[in-house]
């Protein structure tokens, strides 16, 4: 990564960097010494509240677009919780603008000398794609499959990327050429090591949308009608694809190449070989914010 961040000389343009008249950043109306070192992603807004109950002595709080966040202390560890809405271009705004916070001195618009790392989690819901992975379920994405094609738009995109997975995956699906090449990037495996004995371990999927790129069929018929038969089918030595979401694979990859430590967990409020769903899911939701929380204080 070396070779991407250690430029201090050059200066990042004002249009490039937009710096608000507070001091905060753009879009997140963060200041960088608000920015805990461990960050909580969820998409709802409403969900950081969820989370901020649990905090002690809650020191910053801001709101912006669909970016509410709050930093506090959870068993003495400081942490922020941020949503980001929906969908991956959200993904790239808050991702990129945490890691400014993190590395860019804004006083000279230059990437700092010393690096810090950021350990981010994203605590989402999701669907089901095996038969035997049930609501209620959470399931570890210990590697992100993005549909998205965000990462291509990056230097450094093969770099961070599991390319013979990819392949076989493309060779197994038909892939279409005209939607972006899918690329799977592997979650922090300390993040991992900290969750796998509380989550299915999961190769999950982040589809730029949730109806046709999910595969379903309300009035527009999906491009390939057998896609979610083909990911249900689909095996990697002992590897199955588990589910869909729509951020987890830009949080990956942009993590992976801005250094950062960064997975997402999900918990499964619909079954999408079965064909059903519970809409009544805050209870699932609550029990992974609290082993979310209880773990990532543990963490060095």
């Amino acid at each position: 990564m070396e070779k991407i961040y250690n430029t201090p000389s050059r200066i990042i343009a004002p249009s490039e960097l937009i710096i608000n008249a507070d001091g905060s950043i753009f879009h997140l109306h963060l200041r960088p010494e608000q920015l805990a070192d461990t960050v909580i992603l969820v998409g709802d807004p409403a969900r950081v509240e969820m989370i901020v109950k649990y905090l002690d002595n809650v020191e910053h709080r801001a709101s912006s677009r669909e970016f509410n966040s709050a930093t506090g202390y959870y068993k003495g560890k400081r942490m922020t919780i941020l949503s980001t809405g929906i969908g991956i271009g959200n993904i790239d705004i808050a991702m990129t603008e945490l890691d400014a916070l993190a590395n860019i001195d804004f006083a000279t618009r230059t990437v700092k000398q010393e690096l810090r790392q950021l350990t981010i989690l994203r605590l989402g819901t999701s669907g089901a794609l095996q038969p035997d992975i049930e609501v209620g379920d959470v399931v570890f994405a210990r590697t992100s499959v993005g549909f998205d094609g965000l990462l291509s738009y990056y230097a450094g995109r093969n770099d961070v990327c599991d390319l013979e997975l990819e392949q076989a995956f493309v060779e197994h699906t038909e892939w279409d050429s005209l939607m972006p090449r899918p690329y799977f990037v592997d979650a922090s495996q300390e993040l991992w090591e900290l969750f796998r004995n509380a989550a299915i371990e999961g190769i999950t999927i982040a589809s730029p949308g949730f109806y046709a790129p999910q595969g379903r069929w309300v009035r527009l018929k999906p491009a390939d009608e057998q896609m979610n038969a083909k990911i249900e089918a689909f095996r990697y030595g002992s590897r199955r694809i588990t589910n869909y979401e729509m951020e987890g694979s830009a949080i990956a990859g942009l993590a992976a190449l801005m250094g950062h430590r960064a997975a997402t967990m999900c918990t499964i409020i619909a079954q999408r070989v079965n064909k059903n769903a519970n809409t009544d899911y805050k209870p699932f939701v609550e029990r992974m914010i609290q082993l979310a929380l209880d773990r990532l204080a543990t963490m060095q």
